[in-house]
């Protein structure tokens, strides 16, 4: 970020050596100063850092661990450094290590020595756990509403398309007529319970650590829930080595994100193939395409290309992450300032994904005829005759070997020797199907009713999921 010299800076230069005296005789390598550094990533947490310790700081004035006028000067302090973030006054560097030393740096510079006081009674290492879940749960609320967004977007498109009739597929090949609307509603039913996942965890994730200190909590007659109350947290961590270590809600929120991007991914492969020459199904926005440098013909479908793509990115995230835990002994060790740009990589990539996704589907149509000219394969109805033949009696694995004999026949242009069963149409055999969760138009009118009702809960913050 820029400065713009809202303030002299001082003729010495500060760096991260001011936490290194005493114990060390020498000033850190500039060559490992970089390595170590992790600004140009963890500032992304400055408003989570700024608020946990306005919190921090109101505790301190309020149990008389400091004065109430030096609590006081740090908030009004932490404020403005707030703002000055904001309006890029505010040039974080390098050589002040992390996004914690740059503020309290930022801090001292706007209030003098008092700023000090502020990292009384707490560590980095839990005033890094605490920022970090503070962003986590901040994401998984972002993250929810655009799950909410998208599963809106499906629901829309599958009532606008309650008409057209598809030819499901198990192994890609042909199976059973469905229709496209009950298809689209397959998907509105993952992305559901990702969104349940991401609320799902908030509840592991909602601990404040705070107080922690470095491992074995602090000397300081300290009131951690308050410090909780003031952030929205419903309880605090029960165990201080635990709440410095703890990344598990990390990995999870990763893990969710992951398991999205699969879900993801299937959507942009199936819309990939469909619109498609060989398939025909369906026609992508030009918005969402780009041509070639080579052949002017060609509408390629990037966009579901690279969310098939980043798909891979974000399970690299994961495994990065679990790699990173898998063999940490208690508590804090550096190797944790890895969590950060595994997390970053996997929010930035995930909500960039469900943006394009639900800009786009919105704008793809289907093209009706060639979609019911594949859905009329008369080998399609080759279930329902087998169902046929044995609600009249006959062993369904007799019907079923009867059915595929005759199929067989037909494919290889020998005529049947006896008059055949009246083959159902797509509309027939899909109207059949009129129980809970079934391809009829009855059955898949429920299950968008239900979708809006869900969404229109999720919109006030808590619809009815499993376990509550």
């Amino acid at each position: 970020m820029r400065n713009a010299g809202y303030m002299k800076e001082p003729e010495d230069k500060t760096t991260s050596d001011g936490i290194r005296k005493g114990r060390f005789t020498e000033a850190m390598d500039p060559a490992f100063a970089r390595f170590n550094a992790s600004i140009s990533f963890d500032r992304r947490l400055y408003e989570e850092d700024i608020k946990g310790s306005i919190a921090h700081v109101r505790m301190l004035g309020r149990q008389g661990i400091i004065t109430a006028e030096d609590a006081r000067k740090i908030e009004q302090g932490l404020e403005q450094v707030l703002q000055d973030i904001r309006d890029q006054r505010i040039e974080f560097k390098e050589e002040l290590e992390d996004i914690h030393i740059n503020i309290e740096e930022a801090l001292r510079k706007r209030i003098g020595e008092t700023a000090g006081k502020l990292h009384t009674a707490r560590s980095r290492n839990d005033q890094v756990a605490l920022d970090i879940r503070m962003y986590v749960l901040k994401q998984c609320d972002l993250v929810g509403r655009d799950l909410a967004r998208l599963m809106s977007v499906l629901a829309d498109s599958a009532e606008r398309n309650l008409a057209i009739i598809l030819p499901g597929y198990t192994h890609l090949q042909r199976a059973q007529p469905v229709l496209l609307a009950h298809h689209l509603m397959a998907y509105f039913q993952m992305f559901r319970r990702d969104w349940e996942r991401f609320r799902d965890s908030t509840a592991r994730t909602d601990e404040m650590p705070l107080g922690s200190a470095a491992l074995a909590g602090t000397t300081f007659d300290i009131d951690r829930q308050f410090v909780a109350e003031e952030l929205g947290f419903s309880r605090v961590t029960a165990n201080s080595m635990d709440a410095v270590s703890d990344r598990d809600f990390v990995a999870e929120f990763i893990f969710n994100s992951s398991m999205l991007m699969m879900h993801l991914s299937r959507l942009a492969e199936e819309l990939i193939m469909w619109s498609s020459q060989e398939f025909n199904f369906c026609n992508l926005p030009d918005a969402f395409c780009s041509g070639s440098s080579i052949m002017p013909q060609k509408r390629n479908p990037d966009a579901c290309e690279l969310i098939r793509g980043k798909t891979g990115r974000v399970y690299g995230d994961l495994v990065s992450l679990m790699t990173t835990l898998k063999a940490l002994p208690m508590t804090y060790n550096k190797d944790l300032q890895e969590d950060k740009e595994p997390l970053f990589d996997a929010v930035d990539t995930v909500r960039g994904c469900l943006a394009i996704m639900s800009g786009m589907l919105p704008e793809v149509t289907f093209n009706g005829p060639r979609i019911m000219q594949a859905a009329s394969d008369p080998s399609l109805a080759a279930t329902d005759l087998a169902d046929k033949l044995a609600s009249k009696g006959k062993p369904f694995r007799e019907a079923h070997e009867l059915v595929g004999a005759l199929i067989r026949r037909k494919a290889e242009g020998i005529a049947p020797s006896e008059p055949e069963e009246e083959v159902p149409t797509p509309r027939q055999m899909v109207e059949a199907r009129r129980h809970t969760g079934g391809t009829a138009s009855v059955s898949v009118t429920e299950q968008i009713a239900e979708a809006r009702a869900f969404l229109d809960q999720a919109r006030v913050g808590k619809p009815e999921v499993a376990g509550d």
